[in-house]
């Protein structure tokens, strides 16, 4: 089977190094979005796909338009391609593109559509406190994700895993799940499911208002935007930015889920005044762990956070370097426009 492979990030590397790993298959050529400026050298970096691309010697083209370079569409056709496989492309493909392989256009997606069209599915998933993802194969159309579905393969989100931790585990899957999808499509042994557009969801892009943290708001849900959003959000420290970037929310119903370091904190010792405290306020450190934070409903322990300037350290770290006490506040994340 001939392939043009579609992609760009980290996510999409498997998906490419599998297909070229299969006898079924050939693959033609990679597209990818144009190289961009990276780094503190602010020097031109290849995308993830292109530098994989480059390795087995295969024709990279990155059109800044795919849907506008003629040159891009002129290759395109010439491939004659039977699919083209798009996994994290970044680009609107055309219809006319979309019309060129025989086999059509096909896409994998990183949630169980139709929820999370869009490019952050795994973000707003954790974010949403969805327990379980998973990947999406289908028939691309013109819309955005709305194609007709073909295949899933489904995996649990665990109560401490970020975004970064299922993406990569979600890219293998999508690997696995491109090879049996083409292979059905070539043997028709897998009939196209419409989605049901009703049931559908949207996955924005994330935005630095989306990083800022409000005390006030659930533990359970801090968390799930921490983790989520990983690794960017933020409180106020004194008066700095703080980046919390690993946290646990304690009490009924997650000590069940939490690893056994932290279900020590599940005992009839623990006597936090959680009336009496504010939310963002410090109600203890927790020893060996760090500090634990009033939120508007629960107790969140920060298990990782990085000061301005400096790299990422545990919670207990920060409580120690910094001499945290209780009762010490925490203000929220304010996002400067």
């Amino acid at each position: 089977m001939r392939l043009v492979f579609f992609g760009t990030p980290e996510f999409a590397v498997p998906s490419l190094e599998r297909l070229l790993a299969q006898p079924e298959f050939t693959v033609l050529a990679v597209v990818t979005q144009p190289d961009k400026r990276r780094g503190r050298g602010n020097q031109l970096m290849p995308s993830p796909v292109k530098q994989v691309a480059v390795q087995h010697h295969l024709p990279v083209w990155q059109p800044k338009s795919v849907k506008k370079d003629a040159e891009a569409l002129a290759q395109l056709q010439a491939t004659q391609a039977d699919a083209f496989v798009v996994v994290a492309y970044g680009q609107i493909l055309s219809q006319q593109i979309l019309d060129m392989p025989r086999l059509g256009c096909i896409n994998a997606h990183g949630s169980i559509l139709p929820r999370y069209r869009g490019a952050a599915p795994i973000q707003w998933s954790i974010y949403h406190d969805d327990r379980e993802t998973g990947i999406t194969t289908m028939l691309m159309d013109a819309g955005m994700d709305t194609g007709a579905m073909l295949l899933e393969a489904r995996t649990p989100i665990a109560l401490l895993e970020t975004a970064q931790d299922v993406a990569i585990r979600l890219a293998q899957l999508s690997a696995d799940l491109l090879v049996e999808t083409l292979l059905k499509l070539d043997r028709k042994t897998v009939q196209p499911i419409p989605q049901d557009h009703d049931q559908a969801t949207y996955a924005p892009l994330i935005q630095k208002a989306d990083y800022g943290l409000d005390w006030s708001r659930p533990a359970i849900a801090l968390h799930n935007q921490i983790r989520g959003f990983f690794p960017n959000c933020f409180a106020s420290f004194r008066g700095e930015n703080l980046k919390i970037t690993a946290t646990a929310p304690l009490g009924e119903p997650f000590w069940s889920e939490l690893p056994p370091e932290l279900q020590t904190l599940n005992s009839p010792n623990t006597t936090w005044n959680q009336a009496a405290a504010q939310p963002g306020e410090v109600v203890a450190i927790a020893k060996g762990l760090g500090p634990v934070i009033q939120t508007g409903d629960g107790w969140l322990l920060l298990r990782e956070v990085q000061l301005p300037g400096k790299r990422p350290q545990s919670g207990s770290d920060f409580a120690n370097g910094s001499r945290v006490t209780s009762g010490e506040q925490l203000g929220n994340g304010i996002v400067e426009v």
